[in-house]
């Protein structure tokens, strides 16, 4: 690829950098990248330290102090938008900074990658959009995927109902971009086997996170654990790979993949 140059390690990925830009599945993974000699002990002071992970908020703020000691920034900034957004390059970034300088000087690599770029306050509170946003996501699919089973098997033709849907006052992201029935929309993962989209595992992980914080703060998000049970299910199942709009296929008591 054009512009990169390969390496075998997190020290060399780290050395005569400015920007250090991670995605990883989860905390104890960033925490592994920044520590265990890793980017906190090669990076130059001044390196920005932009980690695209959906993580622990309390974790972020962590890792945000640690950095500034070492006269590095860090920067929380998960991302929405699916595997067509990672594409197109139209990517949300939800940005949580130390100051707007921070954000503004974070802002110049996140711009070649999203469309746009929220700052939601102080280290941390990038991932606390982020987690909010994936619980409602985890709980819209699989209220999506009962109202297309229930639809379906009533008799309405499912193509028809998600056009519908799309325009009514049930309509998100579940019914419009990634719908989990498939032969609905062509690009969708539920129209490839359920491959190449937002993995049961991953919507699990977001969705055990909400549940961790929540009881930190005594929020009360109890469609959250039944969703929950749901993606559970479907990894004991041995479909933590597939896309989470595979429940579609559980709730139809249909699961053939």
């Amino acid at each position: 690829m054009q512009g990169i140059t390969p390496v075998t390690s997190i020290k060399e990925a780290s050395q005569n950098v400015d920007y250090v830009v991670s995605a990883l599945p989860k905390t104890e993974t960033v925490e592994h990248m920044l520590h265990s000699d890793g980017v906190f002990s090669h990076a130059a002071k001044g390196t920005c330290i932009v980690d695209t992970s959906t993580i622990s908020p309390i974790a972020s703020k962590e890792f945000s102090a640690s950095a500034k000691k070492l006269e590095m920034i860090y920067v929380d900034s998960p991302m929405s938008g699916g595997i067509m957004g990672a594409q197109n390059g139209t990517l949300t970034f939800m940005v949580g900074s130390e100051t707007q300088e921070d954000f503004d000087h974070a802002s110049i690599v996140l711009e070649g990658m999203g469309k746009k770029l929220f700052r939601c306050g102080g280290p941390g509170t990038g991932e606390i959009a982020k987690i909010a946003n994936n619980l409602i996501l985890g709980i819209q699919m699989v209220a999506a995927s009962e109202g297309m089973v229930l639809g379906e098997k009533l008799g309405i033709d499912p193509k028809v109902l998600m056009d519908i849907l799309s325009v009514s006052t049930s309509s998100c992201w579940a019914i419009t971009h990634d719908n989990p029935r498939p032969g609905n929309l062509p690009n969708a993962p539920s129209s490839k086997n359920y491959e190449g989209g937002f993995q049961v595992g991953l919507i699990k992980k977001d969705l055990a996170l909400a549940l961790e914080i929540a009881d930190h703060v005594n929020a009360k998000i109890e469609f959250g654990e039944k969703a929950m049970d749901y993606y559970r299910e479907l990894e004991k199942k041995g479909h933590g790979g597939k896309d989470f709009g595979v429940v579609f296929q559980y709730i139809m008591k249909d699961l053939k993949i």
